[in-house]
């Protein structure tokens, strides 16, 4: 049997969340199923760090990238498959990735948010008319449109993708232990990510303030941008990929705010689904995915306003049992749906299949 050979083209290497989730941990398995992945990022480890640092970005280095994505482009006759996430080249028009290469090759595309709307609801409409249905039409022209949720699906299918698959971003399992259950002598409320998302914090700061107020409790935020939070006892914890586990099983709840707004309902509720894997209950605003991962009164607390937020925190708070019993409901839920080991043998059968219809 002819060994198949993938182009993998992510937008970043492993310390980008989005690459490393959608893409990079399924390596090994596709490894193991003697399918043969060249990876070729857009964007190295030290751009990603100095966009979380809020450094000035390299504008020769980001040249350099486009110039060597450009050389991949033009290479990729060699491979069966270019398995490409959101985009080829960012900021230019589709017609360019096409000229570059694309239209002779079998492709698909990968999404894991609403970068569409990067596009088409950007405030310059220079941007929206040059851009603004450049996502559409790489999902028209692809060979199959690999999405994180809904939302996503429904755009790819107005868009009029050939193929549409609904994969949701997971974790390894195997990294994630089931976990005895924490009780901290200081009720601990825990959020993590980036310094680029931490801003969605401040949607919650009020319930948290209140509700610090009347309580014994602390706030601990990893990766988070450093703010000052007036009355919050907050810990502010680095992210590494070695350490957020363990730290993630020191909460005794996982949080997730968000606003109702088209950039956010595109987003896959993974941190939701770390918290769960860690047997944690949850608390999150229910928009787009949230409301289908948060089932409400089972492994966690939907919360829509401030009186909401701070209810579900205290019910949390007050109740040990109904903290261990939403855990393990939780932990249940990754393990039937949303791991590694349920999502990677589905995919190499898609990959396969788009292999095989072209």
């Amino acid at each position: 049997m002819t060994k198949i050979k993938i182009l993998l083209l992510s937008r970043y290497e492993n310390f980008g969340a989005s690459s490393r989730y959608r893409s990079y941990q399924y390596l090994p398995y596709f490894c193991k199923e003697g399918i043969e992945i060249t990876a070729a990022p857009l964007f190295d480890n030290d751009y990603i760090k100095n966009l979380y640092a809020s450094r000035k970005k390299n504008l020769l280095k980001i040249l350099r990238a486009y110039v060597k994505r450009i050389i991949n482009l033009c290479h990729v006759g060699d491979f069966d498959v270019i398995w490409i996430e959101k985009e080829a080249l960012p900021w230019l028009p589709v017609w360019i990735e096409h000229k570059l290469g694309l239209a002779k090759a079998t492709y698909m595309v990968d999404y894991d948010d609403a970068i569409f709307h990067r596009y088409d609801q950007h405030h310059f409409k220079l941007i929206r008319w040059i851009l603004g249905k450049k996502i559409d039409r790489i999902m028209q022209y692809a060979a199959l449109v690999l999405v994180g949720n809904e939302y996503l699906l429904e755009r790819a299918k107005k868009a009029g993708a050939k193929r549409v698959e609904l994969l949701p971003t997971v974790i390894d399992l195997e990294k994630y232990p089931s976990n005895s259950f924490n009780n901290n002598d200081i009720f601990t409320i825990g959020w993590i990510g980036s310094p680029v998302t931490s801003h969605y914090l401040k949607l919650v700061m009020p319930a948290l303030e209140e509700f610090c107020k009347k309580n014994t409790a602390r706030i601990v935020l990893i990766g988070a941008k450093k703010e000052e939070l007036s009355n919050i006892q907050v810990e502010y914890v680095p992210w590494s990929e070695e350490t957020e586990i363990k730290e993630i099983q020191k909460f005794d709840v996982g949080i997730m705010p968000l606003p109702d707004n088209g950039w956010e309902r595109g987003k896959c509720g993974f941190k939701l689904i770390q918290y769960m894997a860690c047997g944690l209950p949850v608390v999150g605003s229910p928009v787009g995915v949230n409301a289908k991962i948060i089932k409400h009164g089972i492994n966690g607390y939907q919360a829509k306003n401030t009186n909401e937020w701070i209810w579900a925190l205290q019910k949390l708070k007050g109740d040990q049992e109904l903290r261990q019993k939403m855990g393990r409901a939780g932990r249940k839920n990754v393990e039937k749906e949303y791991c590694l080991q349920v999502t990677a043998p589905r995919l190499v059968k898609i990959l396969c299949s788009v292999i095989k219809s072209n």
